[in-house]
């Protein structure tokens, strides 16, 4: 027996199949790009993601042996819905979160409402990327769409309809809305008479993990797989990751390093406080019944080591070309192996939480005649890691604690960085026996929905394996306590100097 985890992502999307062990035994993936018809616009085209998520199900089908598929799960990205009309059709591209549109609306809502208002019911404050905003834009500058909407759902419950569920939306994505009050779990009546938009129009809210139908035949048949499979309803990637990482208690994070950095913690109450809202943490039901997380988020990380890669490190590029080793891995090897003497602050694309300032720029501080190539890039690691150091401080000042850190991504893959963020943090970091958290935590959710799983703590004992624990030396974490003093004080002075300019 088999389990389909899918997961859709703002430029691509994946399917993986795996045993009840977690072993993988089918994938595939396939990028989709953005439209852009306007300046500030951004937009996915529907029908083009549903095309691709049929083409990396067929084709993870098709290569893997193993047992019948028994249960679907689908996660997707936040905030963007897709507007559909009673057949199932979408009416026009899909506005992501990055989109310029709903700043007014936005604005409207905090006017009306108030932002503790808000963030009482929604666990957030107003902001123009949350899907609310984007419907009230389309209600007045699209009024005929808008009329013809028969409901509007987030990307994970869109596949999902299309392969033959009800209309439903999941708790963590329909926190993403802005109109979910996620304690009462339902659409919120105060912010959508607010807006101006019926109830109706969106999905029945429903626990991550509900049964929400079965694969219609003509699809098993042309996507290859049984008929009658079951469909789950998934959830928002970042919860889903965290599952599929293992964190399900209070005290743990997912630590995803990617192309940007995004630390998941989960805690067993709702936190509703300023101290949360003040450093743009929302407040998120977990895809675990009866749990919260949380997102501290840089806009680079990765993106940054590809930066000095392309600038600078040809040379170290070239290296690694005739050794055969990961040009990543030659970089992070050629690195100072002592803390940099230069500090990098890493807002090359703006300044994600605790700031939420798209406006912020990066600065590289200490430079002198002795300074090396090995320094400035040693500076780089510790950057991206100072930068969740902040975030981690705050999440703590707001009673959201982290003592261990799950890592995932493509900067998990090296143990150098892994061990010089341990230092830096004083936590341990583990790495886990998966490649993919995001399916393998909507495979979780479809496991156990079929029963293969007792529950989700069975299915996080059988399928989580940790790889390899890393722990911080305790005379470099007092060292690197004194250097992020330091650190702390280096955005508000770069602020200080351009901001004037804005």
């Amino acid at each position: 027996m088999s389990l389909l985890g899918i997961d859709i992502g703002t430029s691509g999307c994946k399917a993986t199949i795996i045993d009840e062990e977690g072993n993988s035994l089918g994938q595939a993936s396939k990028e989709y790009s953005l439209i852009s018809t306007h300046p500030g616009w951004q937009e996915l085209d529907p029908e083009e993601v549903w095309t691709s998520v049929k083409e990396v199900v067929r084709c993870a089908a098709s290569s893997y042996r193993g047992g019948p598929v028994r249960a679907i799960g689908v996660s997707s990205f936040g905030e963007a819905v897709t507007a559909i009309d009673r057949k199932g059709d979408p009416l026009s591209n899909s506005m992501i979160y990055i989109d310029a549109r709903g700043k007014d609306e936005a604005a409207f809502l905090e006017s009306r409402l108030g932002n503790a208002k808000i963030l009482g019911i929604t666990g957030t404050t107003a902001l123009p990327m949350y899907s609310i905003a984007k419907i009230m834009w389309q209600q007045q500058h699209r009024p005929e769409q808008y009329r013809n909407t028969w409901k509007y759902l987030p990307f994970s419950a869109f596949i999902l309809y299309k392969l033959g569920a009800v209309h439903h939306t999941d708790y963590s994505l329909a926190a993403r809305t802005m109109a979910f009050d996620i304690i009462g779990k339902q659409w919120s009546s105060e912010i959508l008479d607010a807006a101006g938009v019926e109830a109706d129009k969106f999905g029945e809210p429903v626990l991550a993990g509900t049964p929400v139908g079965n694969l219609s035949n003509g699809l098993a048949d042309e996507l290859g797989l049984p008929r009658n499979c079951l469909l789950v309803a998934g959830g928002h990637d970042q919860p889903c990751a965290a599952l599929g990482a293992g964190v399900i208690h209070p005290g743990l994070a997912v630590d995803g390093l990617g192309t940007t950095e995004c630390i998941t913690p989960a805690f067993d109450r709702p936190i509703l406080s300023e101290a949360m809202a003040g450093n743009y943490f929302a407040c998120v039901p977990h895809v675990v019944k009866d749990m919260y997380v949380t997102y501290a988020f840089t806009f680079t990380s990765g993106s940054m080591l590809r930066w000095y890669r392309d600038q600078f490190g040809q040379a170290w590029q070239e290296e690694a070309r005739r050794s055969g080793m990961d040009p990543y891995e030659m970089m992070i090897s050629k690195a100072t192996k002592t803390p940099s003497p230069v500090y990098v602050l890493p807002h090359f694309a703006g300044a994600a939480t605790p700031y939420m300032d798209t406006l912020a720029q990066g600065a590289i501080i200490g430079l002198n005649i002795n300074t090396t190539s090995e320094d400035i890039f040693k500076a780089v690691l510790e950057g991206i890691t100072f930068e969740m150091m902040v975030n981690v401080e705050r999440l703590a000042e707001a009673g959201v604690v982290v003592d261990e850190l799950m890592a995932v991504g493509g900067l998990a893959k090296s143990d150098t960085f892994l061990q010089l963020k341990a230092d830096m943090m004083g936590r341990k970091v583990t790495t886990l026996n998966i490649s993919e958290a995001g399916t393998m935590g909507v495979a979780m959710l479809a496991g156990t929905a079929a029963g293969t799983y007792a529950n989700l703590e069975e299915a996080v004992s059988r399928l989580v394996k940790k790889k390899r624990e890393f722990y911080p030396d305790p005379f470099l974490y007092a060292h690197y306590q004194e250097r992020f003093e330091t650190y702390r004080k280096i955005y508000p002075a770069v602020k200080g100097m351009y901001g004037a300019a804005r």
